[in-house]
């Protein structure tokens, strides 16, 4: 009884062979095999089942965080650059448009983007405050914007100056911490900075100056662990976080996947869910480990992310500013019960 057998191998790097048989009985059957028709419907097959596997192959479903049928969604385009979202009490979004576009919007609760600040100088990163104030990391100072101002928190260290902050998350005591990896390019040698403002001060200490750029930042839920990435490496590290702000047993919290041999991770702003989960955002999507430090998978992006915060009601959507765009994501994780990221 001769067999015809027509294999695929499935990518994805799972191994899966679609195997395709036809048992042909007779004589007739034998001939009808040399028929076009009954080719084509072979191939038809073939190609039928394997685009199944593959297309569940690629799932971008994450356990308890999103499910495979969700996919980021275009809510406006047209921006220069889109970066530093952070969520407010009400369900809105506060994000910076930078690169020469100078501009921080909010978009409230119903969905609608307006302009809140213009002429920022370059503010990236945004946290808020206890009191809801909006601050910045804006050109060399960390500032709390107005609507039509901002005022000054530091400018960093008497005589020493930042160079070019980037990100900051605000602590439960209502402490700043804030990156500064300074200007590209790179210069070799030439120390970045992970610093910490104490309530109050207007001189931050420097907490940090191991890493070769950090960039996105976040606190876990009790605020114990503070996480840095870094946009040129593959580690994401977490340091234990000290009564006074100081930071303590540095260590590689998780390695960033899918970084090519001599590019850079591209890893930037971070955020956090109710379950510790982390979320980088990287050259490759948005990066998710979860408390233990395990991988859980990457969300993928139509665009380059930049940083990611949750928002929305319940804290249930994830918004994603990916270069000249800003994305939402029905998520099935939660954002934490804090104020902003």
């Amino acid at each position: 009884m001769p067999e015809f057998d027509f294999l695929r191998e499935a990518v994805n790097q799972r191994k899966t062979f679609v195997i395709i048989r036809f048992n042909l009985d007779d004589q007739n059957d034998r001939k009808a095999c040399r028929r076009p028709s009954l080719e084509k419907v072979a191939l038809v097959a073939l190609a039928v089942i394997s685009a199944a596997l593959l297309f569940g192959q690629t799932d971008s479903s994450i356990k308890g965080v999103v499910a495979g049928n969700a996919r980021p969604e275009l809510v406006r385009e047209g921006f220069m650059f889109t970066e530093g979202p952070v969520g407010t009490a009400d369900g809105g979004l506060y994000f910076s448009d930078i690169m020469g576009a100078d501009k921080t919007y909010r978009l409230d609760s119903a969905g609608k983007i307006t302009l809140y600040r213009s002429n920022t100088n370059g503010t990236n990163g945004l946290a808020l405050m206890r009191d809801n104030s909006l601050i910045g990391a804006e050109g060399k100072r960390i500032s709390k914007a107005r609507a039509d101002s901002a005022v000054t928190l530091t400018e960093g260290i008497t005589g020493r100056g930042l160079m070019a902050p980037n990100d900051l998350i605000v602590d439960s005591k209502g402490g700043i911490y804030f990156t500064d990896p300074g200007p590209r390019p790179i210069v070799p040698g030439r120390k970045a900075y992970v610093y910490y403002l104490p309530p109050g001060a207007n001189q931050p200490r420097i907490v940090d100056d191991s890493i070769t750029r950090p960039n996105g930042l976040t606190l876990t839920k009790d605020y114990k662990t503070l996480i840095v990435d870094d946009t040129v490496g593959d580690t994401v590290f977490a340091f234990e976080v000290s009564a006074e702000g100081s930071l303590k047993n540095k260590h590689a919290f998780a390695k960033l996947h899918d970084v090519q041999p001599g590019q850079e991770s591209g890893a930037d702003g971070m955020a956090i869910d109710s379950e510790d989960r982390i979320y980088v955002t990287t050259a490759s999507g948005i990066q998710v480990f979860d408390r233990k430090e395990q991988h859980l998978g990457t969300i993928k992006v139509p665009r380059q992310p930049a940083n990611c915060a949750f928002s929305g009601p319940g804290k249930r959507t994830l918004y994603i500013t990916a270069r000249e765009g800003l994305y939402k994501l029905s998520m099935l994780s939660q954002g934490p019960k804090r104020l902003g990221k």
